[in-house]
């Protein structure tokens, strides 16, 4: 494995170095949370977002952080790492038991862990199934706990895809690690915020700018009919920035590949979050 830069508990190593307790609450009970910060020309993408999302899924679990502290030791990753582009994988646990345990001891200490890695952000063109959504009920929580993804992603590897798109009793939610985005000729749908979604920052970043051009955006409640009718299918996140979807198996769409709203959407998000 090449030399990839990591930190543990506020100590600098190589990744290969780094030794983590098989009593830590993440591994035994995925009591943890994380977050995923681009950087493009060695400079963070939205940074003071993923930061304050950070923050309110410790916050939600009653985590007690440093995030000067954690925001510094990113940044220092990112530094140490000499990339141009990449992104930093950090993630906070309530810390280590004693003895495994689903009640944990008041004065159990936060444990944290981060690592960089080079990324090309280039764009995708994905082929995606629907999948009933499998996940617990706080998605809106960035927490590690992910095996609904999992099993539904691996799920749709299995059968040649590369993404998922999920529902909850038809329903649509979000992809299995981005959110949903689709659109007709004269607008930009996506599914509003709730407890089965994460709030995700590319979809803000995304949002922003479409209110601030010429370009109508709605969020609301959508079904897979409404997806299956849409002109165009793209799934955001971190790394994928804005993935044009160009088959859903199993469904007969009306996808018309590269089309005007979502190329404008592209064009309109690298130019300002790219540069």
């Amino acid at each position: 494995m090449e030399n990839i830069h990591a930190v543990y508990n506020g100590r600098f190593d190589s990744l290969n170095n780094i030794k983590i307790s098989p009593l830590s609450r993440a591994y035994t009970f995925s009591d943890s949370v994380y977050e995923v910060i681009p950087f493009c020309n060695s400079s963070t993408i939205a940074f003071d977002k993923h930061i304050l999302r950070l923050e309110k899924s410790c916050n939600a679990l009653s985590f007690q952080v440093d995030i000067k502290r954690i925001s510094i030791e990113i940044n220092e990753l990112i530094k140490k790492s000499n990339l141009k582009n990449g992104y930093v994988y950090y993630q906070i646990s309530r810390g280590i038991d004693n003895l495994r345990s689903h009640m944990f001891d008041q004065d159990i200490s936060i444990e944290t862990f981060g690592y960089v890695v080079s990324h090309t952000f280039s764009s995708q063109s994905l082929r995606v199934m629907f999948c009933e959504d499998l996940r617990w009920q706080r998605c809106d929580i960035k927490s590690t706990s992910l095996l609904g993804n999992v099993m539904s992603m691996n799920d749709a590897k299995n059968k040649g895809c590369d993404e998922v798109i999920m529902h909850k009793n038809n329903i649509i939610t979000e992809g299995g690690a981005s959110n949903v985005f689709f659109a007709n000729d004269e607008c930009v749908f996506t599914p509003s915020l709730s407890n089965n979604i994460l709030p995700g920052i590319t979809r803000d970043l995304l949002i922003i700018k479409l209110k601030e051009s010429d370009i109508r955006v709605e969020e609301g409640e959508y079904t897979i009919d409404d997806l299956t009718s849409a002109k165009s299918i793209w799934l955001t996140s971190s790394t994928k920035g804005l993935a044009q979807v160009i088959d859903v198996i199993d469904k007969k769409t009306n996808i018309q590949l590269d089309h005007h709203l979502f190329k404008k959407c592209e064009e309109l998000f690298v130019k300002n979050y790219f540069k």
